[in-house]
């Protein structure tokens, strides 16, 4: 796993000092080496998180006769076979490393190359021929790729801190970004929440050249119709399901030069991979998983039968509401977003301990959810889809006290609020039914902000997911237009940046979710809507695939999703204030524009005095503010916050330019 980034002109050729700082920047990506490419009109640059082909593959790698040249964050796992289907096509390799199949497969294939590939990844290729920049992104947003388009070129990178390397960035909040945020939970990709910058969506490249800047799709997120899906026999799909997870996950553990770890959250996705692990290959396995003080979130004793179960080497960290709150603004430094849950912080907190245990890389069950009907928003979404069918049933209504049962507060106990809540915006025919309840209780954090932001905002500019669903939707079952937008917003935008890839890559660890390997994903979305939601019995066929290796009270819990003590832990005594203080201050909150002083002030008025112990809303209106407040101090007026600018040691470089100066136009760089 690295860092990547580049600069590509219309113009003068680009700026190396401003090359070297975005490098700089990402030097928590790839503290293992640097690298970049030098040509007159672009610059390629690489930070290197070695996993594979220690010697062979440092970046940027071009082709044979130098006319093509990649920048590459991530692991194409069939790279192998790729590289043996390539080879016997007559290209000739250099290195051992997936990085460079991506050269030699787009030579020969084109923009096709990316669905051929199995992986995770972030693309940058110079075509020096064409001078043509294609960036590319994995299907479904593992791994980050922004962009700043302008009159005089492109600037492109895996985080927005590099782009911002640049002094002359303008760098301003994004008001519409924000209104995403504030109702899905994330940004929905091209849109950020920083003014002019941009992020490839999952499942895109884009080409940018004389012609202008083109992006389009490669891959879709797809369903068949309802009632037509191509297997209907449970036992057959989780046999099939169990040889794929089992594939994939030994993919992800045996190609890497380094020892692979796996995380253990006492849930059975990280069950199912961990026993994969273990059964399916010859490695030891170590495991590790995160506590908490707080044992109203902690799950260790889950966690605990299954270390016994596995024989692993096992490890864990206890987390409580001080630490959350000492990382937070380096949790957001890195998130580049603002979060409404404090759940990142103690990720960043697992990773530290990954990476000082020795490790670069982890195994983990993220996608598990999205993919085979794990959430509770699918639930509920069944269970308000039964309701509105005879949205005047008592009976019906009833079905509501079954949902979250793993909360303190269920519905079970507070029957006539559960009808009230979920009794809202019943209406079987809005394709978006599903996550209603969710966008609207979001959307009142937005009585916070000033009076500017709502009129920059405007009600023409706030966008309806549901119009953006696939005409083909139409026809497919509502628990996979649930998933379909749960895999547009929240998988890319929260659940695999801010809790995935950036608190990893904040301690140079690199992340590995078998749940989201191309076969597994495109094999789930051909299930029949009852194989992964069996009456309110969720992941029914991946419990029923892995029975024989995951315990009866791990495999038959309820549904408990990962969560992390959030306003408590910012106002309980002994968590450190110096930074809440500043950054909640009435000068601080007129400065950023945001959100309305009087209202922040009441708010932690009142989580002073209720010691932060707040519901839901009130949880996530304080998680906003500190996070965007923290945000805008980082990132737009504190130049403190840039992190480190000398790219890490030792350096790669292929530079056109300078063996210009000494001969004519030639294909035999000087190098580094």
């Amino acid at each position: 796993m690295c860092g990547i980034c580049g600069i590509v002109t219309n113009g003068p050729p680009p700026d190396l000092d401003v090359a070297t700082a975005m490098i700089g920047r990402l030097s928590h990506r790839g503290p293992d080496g640097s690298g970049y490419l030098r040509d007159h009109q672009a610059i390629l640059g690489h930070t290197r998180l070695s996993l594979i082909d220690f010697a062979g593959g440092a970046q940027p790698i071009g082709n044979e006769d130098g006319s093509l040249w990649v920048t590459f964050n991530g692991e194409i796992f069939n790279y192998v076979e790729l590289a043996v289907e390539l080879r016997d096509r007559g290209h000739r390799f250099t290195t051992h490393s997936d990085t460079e199949v991506i050269v030699h497969a787009w030579e020969e294939w084109g923009a096709d190359c990316f669905n051929r590939f199995n992986g995770q990844w972030a693309i940058g290729l110079w075509d020096r021929r064409q001078r043509q920049l294609i960036l590319s992104r994995d299907r479904l947003g593992v791994r980050p790729l922004f962009y700043r388009l302008t009159d005089s070129g492109i600037t492109f990178a895996s985080e927005v801190k590099a782009i911002f390397a640049d002094p002359s960035v303008p760098r301003a909040f994004d008001p519409i970004g924000l209104d995403q945020i504030l109702t899905y939970w994330s940004t929905v990709a091209p849109r950020t929440v920083f003014e002019g910058v941009s992020q490839l969506p999952p499942g895109h490249f884009a080409v940018f050249d004389a012609d202008g800047f083109r992006c389009e799709p490669y891959w879709r997120i797809d369903f068949p119709a309802r009632g037509q899906e191509p297997s209907q026999d449970l036992q057959e799909n989780a046999e099939i399901l169990r040889e794929l997870v089992v594939r994939a996950t030994r993919l992800r553990f045996e190609r890497s030069d380094f020892p692979v770890g796996a995380y253990l959250s006492g849930g059975i996705d990280s069950a199912v991979t961990a026993a994969a692990i273990r059964h399916f290959t010859d490695a030891d396995l170590d495991t590790f998983s995160l506590r908490f003080a707080d044992t109203e979130f902690d799950e260790g004793i889950y966690q605990q039968r299954m270390v016994e179960q596995l024989g692993t080497h096992h490890q864990d960290i206890v987390v409580t509401h001080r630490d959350i709150a000492t990382v937070f603004p380096d949790v957001v430094w890195h998130a580049e977003a603002p979060i409404l849950r404090s759940a990142p912080a103690p990720l960043f907190l697992l990773s530290k301990l990954v990476r000082s245990s020795g490790y670069k890389v982890v195994v983990t069950g993220e996608g598990a959810d999205e993919v085979l009907g794990g959430y509770d928003i699918y639930r509920e979404a069944k269970v308000r889809d039964f309701w509105a069918r005879d949205p005047d049933s008592t009976v019906r209504s009833r079905a509501a006290e079954l949902l979250y049962p793993w909360m303190a507060r269920n519905p079970g106990q507070a029957p006539a609020f559960a009808r009230g809540f979920f009794g809202q915006d019943l209406d079987a025919a809005d394709p978006a039914m599903s996550h209603r309840p969710r966008w609207k209780s979001t959307s009142a954090l937005k009585t916070m902000l000033t009076a500017a932001v709502r009129d920059a905002i405007g009600t023409e500019n706030q966008q309806d997911l549901a119009n953006e669903l696939p005409e083909a939707s139409q026809r497919w079952d509502p628990l996979t237009r649930a998933q379909w937008l749960e895999m547009t917003t929240l998988l890319p935008g929260y659940i695999l940046a801010s809790q995935g890839d950036r608190m990893l890559m904040a301690n140079s660890v690199e992340g590995r979710f078998p749940f989201l390997d191309r076969d597994v994903v495109e094999f789930a979305n051909t299930l029949p809507a009852r194989h992964k939601l069996f009456g309110l019995d969720e992941k029914f066929l991946l419990k029923v695939a892995f029975a024989d290796l995951i315990p009866d009270e791990i495999r038959d819990r309820s549904k408990q999703p990962y969560r992390a003590p959030d306003a408590a832990s910012f106002f309980t005594d002994g968590s450190p204030s110096d930074w809440v203080e500043d950054v909640v201050s009435p000068a601080a909150l007129r400065a950023s524009g945001i959100f309305d002083p009087k209202q922040v002030g009441s708010l932690v008025a009142k989580a002073r005095i209720r010691s932060g112990r707040f519901g839901n809303t009130d949880n996530m209106r304080v998680l906003a503010i500190l996070s965007t407040q923290l945000i805008h101090r980082q990132f737009i007026i504190d130049p403190a916050w840039v992190g480190a600018q000398t790219p890490p040691e030792p350096v790669h470089i292929i530079d056109f330019v300078s063996a210009e100066r000494e001969t004519d136009d030639t294909a035999h760089p000087v190098r580094a």
